[in-house]
């Protein structure tokens, strides 16, 4: 495991966040322990609706039967497991920057699947893959305060890494955050600096450009109201897991995420934040990576 190239999060940005602790992380997370936007429709609990979340995404890619799929940013293994049972794939491959998720999975005894340790930049798989899921993780490509073209440069490589190790005609499908009614200038020191050091969002137009060439854009939806609900969400679990969590984290730990998630479900329901899910489909006929 390598620390960023100076574009993206650093390791250590990484862990400051995501090894809290799992048992921090599931007095608020859903049973499968899945930390991003839900997809919900009528009725679902939220475990409903974070399973309905990742068969999304995996059937986007063409899942059902496939010999390879990578995960980017894979979490605590949730999407690898799915996409092994539910999903048939016969290698899931998922990288991670967080120790405590690595570990995780590792005690998991997961059959078919191998979760390493490792940044995308540093990822030289032995064969390609048929589909790639990267879910939350792109918000980490970048810091906060790069010029534009920086913060390209950097979301482009890791476009051209995911052409470099997809079949021909394979899909990508990504879901990030995203700058919507809100400029970069008006990002909140607390998230900013506390929550998700070196960190920042794209906008749509940059991932449109960083892909060009590379990719063709299948499909984009814009969910933030399912994000502001997963937010909602969590900060009711959270709030009615206080003392269990003031236990595991300590309350400044908790008075932080508290406050986290109450800006999280404004920001998403005042649209200052968007909810990307974008499938891309790998270019083929007379395009060289550079």
């Amino acid at each position: 495991m390598t620390e960023s190239d100076g574009t993206g999060a650093s390791a250590e940005a990484i862990e400051h966040h995501y090894d809290v602790g799992n048992g921090f992380y599931a007095t608020f997370l859903d049973p499968q322990m899945v930390y991003s936007c839900a997809l919900w429709e009528a009725g679902d609990s939220l475990e409903d609706a974070q399973l309905r979340k990742l068969d999304y995404h995996l059937e986007q890619v063409g899942a059902v039967g496939a010999r390879r799929l990578l995960d980017v940013g894979c979490g605590w293994g949730t999407l690898l497991r799915r996409a092994t049972t539910r999903f048939a794939v016969r290698d899931a491959v998922g990288l991670t920057l967080s120790r405590a998720q690595h570990r995780y999975c590792a005690k998991q005894g997961l059959d078919r699947i191998e979760v390493r340790l490792e940044s995308w930049r540093d990822h030289a798989p032995p064969a390609r893959y048929d589909g790639i899921v990267s879910v939350g993780a792109f918000e980490h490509f970048a810091r906060l305060g790069l010029a534009r073209d920086v913060r390209e440069r950097g979301y482009r490589e890791f476009f051209a890494r995911c052409w470099q190790w997809l079949e021909p005609g394979g899909r990508l499908s990504l879901q990030t955050i995203g700058y919507d009614n809100m400029d970069r200038g008006s990002t909140s020191p607390f998230l900013s600096e506390v929550i998700f050091p070196e960190s920042d969002l794209p906008k749509l137009s940059e991932i449109a450009e960083a892909s060009d060439g590379l990719f063709s854009i299948v499909t984009v939806r814009n969910d933030a109201s399912h994000y502001e609900e997963t937010c909602r969400q969590w900060l009711h679990r959270l709030r009615a897991h206080r003392d269990q969590a003031v236990q595991l984290g300590g309350e400044p730990r908790y008075q932080q995420y508290v406050r986290y998630l109450t800006m999280s479900t404004m920001g998403f329901h005042l649209r200052n934040t968007s909810l990307l899910r974008i499938v891309l489909q790998r270019l083929d006929k007379g395009y060289r990576v550079s």
